[in-house]
């Protein structure tokens, strides 16, 4: 099953150019205005995301060629604060969410994909 979710991202990203970006937000009280937007795109070359709600921005980048369900995903923000996500794709491998901690203790929710375009 595994092997087959490989082929059809690495067939979704050759239809596409070879990138495929969709959108993030990330919700927490622990951020100013409680919202943060912005999208993910996935390349053969790595997966980057980033999210911003004008006055704070966060990024990282992963390995999107992973095809554990599950993944771990760095976090710096531009206030210099730092953390983990901890995220799961669902079967299509192209939405999901998770969770965040940064390290002064602030913690909220990650999503990609449809549930993040709904916010």
């Amino acid at each position: 099953m595994a092997v087959r979710r490989v082929v059809l991202f690495a067939l979704t990203l050759a239809l596409a150019g070879c990138a495929v970006t969709e959108p993030v937000a990330v919700v927490s009280k622990g951020i100013p205005g409680g919202i943060m937007r912005g999208t993910t795109t996935a390349l053969l070359s790595g997966g980057s995301f980033s999210v911003s709600n004008g006055s704070l921005t966060c990024g990282g980048d992963y390995n999107d060629l992973d095809t554990s369900p599950t993944i771990s995903i760095p976090v710096l923000c531009s206030d210099r604060r730092n953390g983990i996500i901890i995220a799961t794709r669902d079967n299509n491998g192209m939405s999901g969410g998770g969770h965040f901690t940064l390290n002064d203790g602030t913690t909220g929710d990650f999503m990609f994909g449809g549930a993040a375009a709904k916010l």
